[in-house]
Formats: structure tokens, C-alpha cells, sequence
């Protein structure tokens, strides 16, 4: 097989489910005659993560009744399968969705169902990451790690951490780790998305496996070799990474830079609708503007499939893939 990013196979490791919903869901689920796509999307001269954050109130607002948050997940997935994404995380806060008429149980079984219902249609295997929220309060996301306890291994695969990062730091979350870890829960946190590479070793510290997008961590030779040693993963985002200003020189991009180091670092899209993007666009873009090589594709798949959490028959499938 020709390792090319259009026709390989891939593997989606950070992708909200928020930030992905295509615009005819929307329009279709929110019963709109129109739709602004500046409202979605993130501008050309996104100047923060702050700002790119705005983008999600609209399709948080469709995201409050069970059918449609099951068939937001159905909508998400098969814009993957559309690319060859064989498996896939999709990551979303379920707190945002508890109203008046659904607990967090109906919200988190709805999107369980929404993975069923894709999987049956696309063939695609899909696990959900429970969001915990840094604005909201400490009740709010110990109650989303226990929920997330409640559905491991049955549809949600780990827990999150998302949102302001510089605004609430990782510190202010010890406890909720602590918990996460005190029952099972395996978790990856956004961490070095704003420039902190002491979240990225907080993060480390706290137990994750993962660590969402940790570009800051290149300013900190030993704690990449810690995260090396401890075989922690990287989901890099890049079309993301440069809107929300994580990274703003192309050549300081450290995609190339971690594999060089032999960190298990991937590439995923983020927010597809937001950054307006796709996995085979991440990896062109890898390919020309962050001088990775051909042959670097198949290190980022395997590396996605060994951090991904999967069951490690679905991994056998997945590595099964390659040529």
C-alpha cells in the first residue's frame, strides 16, 4: 500500500464532537434557513485560544436532546469514514448537555448510542472521552468521572480535561485525577496548549496517558525525556495549533522534533468545523509545511494505534491495516 494521506488508513485520536458537526446537522437539527459559517468557524487571524473557543455555542445549543446528540456522533463519524478513518476518539464536555429533561446518564448513553448506531453504518470503531470542564465546578466534573466509571469499557474509553487552559491551570484539578485515578479511569489532559509546559508535567504527574496537544513541552528537554520514558502519548493538532496560537513559526512546528525524540506523537484534527479542516488535510499539511517524510505517515499510525484506548483486539485489527 501506497502510504499516501489521502488513501491510507487513519486513526482520529482528538476530536470534539462540538467543534465537528457539519453544517447541514446543524442547520437541519437547529431548524435553520441559514447559516453564517463565521459563527463555527475559526477566523483566518484567530488570535487565541480564548477567541477560537466562541465558536462552540451554536453547536452546543444542538447538542440538548438525546436524538440529537446520538446523531451528532453519527454525523461526526461519517465524515471520518468518508476519509479512511478506521477508529476514532470522539471527545465531548457531557455536562454541557444536562438540562432540564436529561441527566448525565441519558446524555453520555444517547452518544453511546450514536457510536453503535455509526459503527453499524460506516464500520468504523468509535470510543467516547469524557470531558471534564475547567470553568465548571469541581461537583460538576467529579460527577463526569463517575459517570465516566460507570460507562468504561462500554462505550466511553477515558477522561478529559478541556477548556481555558490558561485560565484555570492544571493545578486546580489535582483532586479530579486524583479520583480518576483512585478508579481506573485512564485519562489525557490538554496540557501546553498555551505556552505552560508546566501543565505538560503536571498532566504527567497526575497520571495521564495522553496529553492534548502539549506543544509547550519542546521548551523542556527533561520533561521530554520523562514523557518518552513513560511512553506518554502527544495528539497534535496542527491547522488548530496555529489558530489558537500554541504555535506560530512553521519551522518551530515540533511534530518532526518529537519523533525525532521518539515521543509517541500523532496528528488529529481538533474541531473539524472549526479549524475547517480534515485528518487528510492534517497530514498534507504535515507533509508539506512541517517536514515530516512519507515514511513518517506509518510511524503516526502506529503510534496512534498503540496510544489510543482501545480494546487491544480492536488494536490487532487496526495494525492489521498495514502493508
Amino acid at each position: 500500500m501506497n502510504f499516501d494521506p489521502v488513501s491510507m488508513p487513519k486513526v482520529e485520536l482528538h476530536c470534539h464532537l462540538d467543534g465537528s458537526l457539519s453544517k447541514e446537522f446543524l442547520m437541519q437539527t437547529l431548524q435553520l434557513s441559514a447559516l453564517d459559517m463565521h459563527t463555527i468557524q475559526a477566523p483566518a487571524n484567530c488570535q487565541s485560544l480564548a477567541e477560537y473557543l466562541t465558536c462552540f455555542d451554536l453547536p452546543v445549543s444542538a447538542l440538548q436532546e438525546k436524538e440529537h446528540i446520538r446523531d451528532a456522533v453519527v454525523d461526526v463519524v461519517r465524515q471520518a469514514a468518508a476519509e479512511n478513518v478506521r477508529y476514532m476518539e470522539i471527545r465531548f464536555a457531557p455536562m454541557l448537555s444536562v438540562n432540564s429533561h436529561l441527566d448525565l446518564e441519558n446524555v453520555v448513553q444517547a452518544a453511546v448510542y450514536g457510536c453503535q448506531k455509526a459503527f453499524d453504518r460506516y464500520g468504523v470503531f468509535t470510543n467516547l472521552i469524557l470531558c471534564a470542564m475547567r470553568h465548571h465546578s469541581p461537583q460538576q466534573n467529579h460527577l463526569v468521572v463517575r459517570c465516566a466509571r460507570e460507562f468504561l469499557g462500554n462505550g466511553v474509553c477515558a477522561l478529559d480535561l478541556a477548556g481555558d487552559e490558561a485560565g484555570h491551570p492544571n493545578e486546580e484539578f489535582e483532586a479530579l485525577f486524583e479520583e480518576a485515578r483512585r478508579m481506573e479511569v485512564p485519562v489525557t489532559i490538554h496540557s501546553g496548549e498555551c505556552g505552560s509546559a508546566r501543565n505538560v508535567a503536571l498532566a504527567l504527574q497526575y497520571g495521564a496517558r495522553r496529553i492534548g496537544h502539549g506543544i509547550a513541552a519542546i521548551k523542556e528537554p527533561a520533561l521530554l525525556e520523562a514523557c518518552r520514558n513513560a511512553h506518554i502519548g502527544f495528539e497534535l493538532c496542527p491547522t488548530s495549533n496555529f489558530q489558537t496560537k500554541a504555535a506560530t513559526e512553521l519551522d518551530a512546528y515540533p511534530l518532526h522534533a518529537f519523533l525525532d525524540f521518539g515521543l509517541l506523537a500523532t496528528i488529529n484534527t481538533d474541531n473539524r468545523t472549526v479549524s475547517h479542516t480534515t485528518l487528510t488535510d492534517e497530514y498534507t499539511f504535515a507533509l508539506e509545511k512541517l517536514h515530516i517524510e512519507k515514511e513518517d505517515l506509518r510511524t503516526l499510525y502506529k503510534n496512534s494505534v498503540e496510544i489510543s484506548f482501545a480494546s487491544d483486539s480492536v488494536k490487532h485489527q487496526l495494525l492489521y491495516l498495514l502493508p
